[in-house]
């Protein structure tokens, strides 16, 4: 495992102890269980499910919103920050579900490697190789973990055959797993050429107990079994072959993925994984031609979340430090607003659990209490004015009329909808034809309607009704909005404006697009403001 380095203050050995990775996965690929077993074997809680507190009765899991814990998906992004061995780790748990891969896209921006799960019988699913395409834009290196070996799923060598034909990279196997299904034992450590035999706990909730043995153990078919100790015998010798060895500079830009197998449910091969992401996981890089040892404090906002404390209904907004020092009450250029700012009231983050606190470094993300101050995609500085890449924006491609049920709730409704479309979960447009016509929701994925009523109700108290729109596109104009509405648009196409008063033309099809870019030469029709 990497060594650490000398316990000190200064900015360099903060950031060598920091590794700030995002979990990405398919839908029901076993993610939010295996963050909740790192967090557990990482000593962030005792028990899976039970916050480390002084409040008894916190339960822990990254998916803190009720809608998440009824349907039983992540909907929003979560950071968690913990302690491990002398190592700060900044754990970003991501939505799975396509239809909020904008959240886990903007996440992606802020760390500096990520943990891909694969399901052991499903293999790369369409989500995995588009999250993959996402980290291979950004060169964000990935350490694989093979999950739910605890059940029947396919052949190891496929496993690993797959990852490398559908994603084209090399795949290198650092563990291999004993057995699988319901005679899923452990793993071996294919580099110290050790067996790790875990034993099963009451419900996964606590750290399995493990023994240790080599290959050649006299005793090792009696506690495996004969047949998985041939298999394992031969599977070790034919990797031992032609396998894989590690290069540090392919897999930091993400040509070599490591490859681990287990059982997050069972605590099956966490630990291992758990000191691999210490060692394989990069400390903090430069970001925009800034690097992290730069003595200058800069940091940029890649996510904004209401209510995260139900006692304050707040707004967080969620900045990653990209170098130097953050002091609590430091006073900062904000790029954006081309001005002073002093960056009050900063929090360490734990799901939605938060602690004030005095300082941060490189690769931490912290929490600031957001009256509309900051923005998603806005930079900070403690010296000359900075702007890191753009967090892209998604083309909504799903709209609807959304009303409050109840008039009188029209102005928490107003409040709701605001402060809904700063976190960039939706985005609010109204017709151009009536400006006091009930607003428009423009999203990525049709989930997202539930998740916005839902979220209206519970946190809000405004129930609602929407009406599901027949628009697919999308596209922004860079011109007046009255010269665009003199343009000749096809008629089943409508003129809005989005919350900036920029223009935005609807069409219900394809074909009513290209008919406008051919009428309208010279005029660019973009999927983002």
């Amino acid at each position: 495992m990497t060594a650490l380095p000398e316990q000190a203050t200064t900015l360099e050995a903060e950031v060598a102890r920091r590794r700030t990775f995002a979990i990405i996965s398919h839908p029901d690929a076993g993610k939010t269980t295996l963050t909740e077993k790192l967090l557990l074997y990482g000593g962030a809680i005792e028990v899976a499910g039970a916050v480390r507190s002084r409040r008894a009765g916190r339960h822990t899991t990254s998916d803190w919103m009720a809608i998440e814990q009824s349907r039983g998906i992540s909907i929003t992004s979560t950071v968690l920050q913990f302690e491990y061995e002398g190592f700060c780790l900044n754990l970003l748990d991501t939505p799975g579900h396509e239809d909020f891969s904008e959240d886990t896209y903007r996440t992606l921006a802020a760390t500096d490697s990520a943990v891909m799960v694969l399901d052991s019988a499903k293999g790369i699913e369409p989500q995995t190789r588009k999250l993959f395409e996402v980290c291979r834009m950004r060169q964000i290196p990935i350490i694989c973990f093979i999950n739910k070996l605890d059940h029947p799923g396919r052949d190891p060598f496929d496993l690993i055959a797959e990852i490398e034909r559908e994603l084209h990279v090399n795949a290198m196997p650092v563990n291999w797993p004993i057995g699988n299904g319901p005679n899923f034992q452990g793993v071996f450590d294919l580099r110290t050429r050790e067996v790790l035999r875990f034993e099963r706990t009451s419900h996964g909730a606590h750290i399995a107990p493990v023994t240790v043995s080599g290959l050649q153990d006299p005793q090792l078919e009696d506690m495996l079994g004969p047949t998985a100790t041939t298999d394992l015998r031969e599977a070790a010798e034919l990797l031992e072959g032609a396998g894989t060895n590690f290069d540090h500079d392919e897999f930091a830009h993400g040509r070599l993925i490591p490859v681990f197998f287990g059982s997050a449910i069972n605590n099956f091969g966490v630990e291992p994984f758990l000191r691999a992401i210490l060692e394989f996981a990069p400390a903090p890089v430069s970001r925009g031609g800034v690097d992290p040892c730069d003595p200058t404090f800069t940091g940029f906002v890649f996510k904004i979340q209401a209510n995260m404390d139900k006692r304050h209904r707040d707004r967080l907004a969620f900045m990653r430090v990209t170098s130097g020092v953050f002091e609590k009450d430091m006073l900062v250029h904000h790029t954006r607003l081309d001005r002073e700012v002093r960056m009050t009231r900063p929090h360490r983050l734990f799901a939605r659990e938060r602690e004030t606190i005095e300082r941060a470094y490189p690769g931490d993300v912290i929490g600031f209490v957001n009256p509309g101050l900051f923005r998603i995609g806005d930079a900070v500085s403690s010296g000359a004015p900075v702007q890191f890449e753009r967090i892209p924006r998604f083309a909504p491609e799903h709209f609807g009329m959304l009303r409050a049920k109840q008039v009188t709730r029209q102005k928490q409704f107003q409040k709701g909808l605001e402060q809904l479309e700063e976190e960039g979960v939706m985005q609010v447009l109204t017709l151009h034809e009536g400006l006091k016509s009930e607003p428009i929701l423009a999203v990525v994925g049709e989930l997202q309607f539930d998740v916005l009523r839902s979220r209206l109700e519970t946190e809000y108290d405004v129930e609602t009704t929407i009406n599901v729109l027949p628009y697919k596109i999308a596209r922004w104009v860079d011109r007046d909005v009255d010269e665009v509405a003199k343009m000749t648009l096809p008629s089943k196409s409508r003129l809005a404006v989005d919350t900036d008063g920029k223009p935005v033309v609807l069409f219900t099809s394809s074909w009513e697009l290209e008919y406008a870019e051919k009428e309208n030469p010279g005029v660019v029709f973009s999927s983002a403001s």
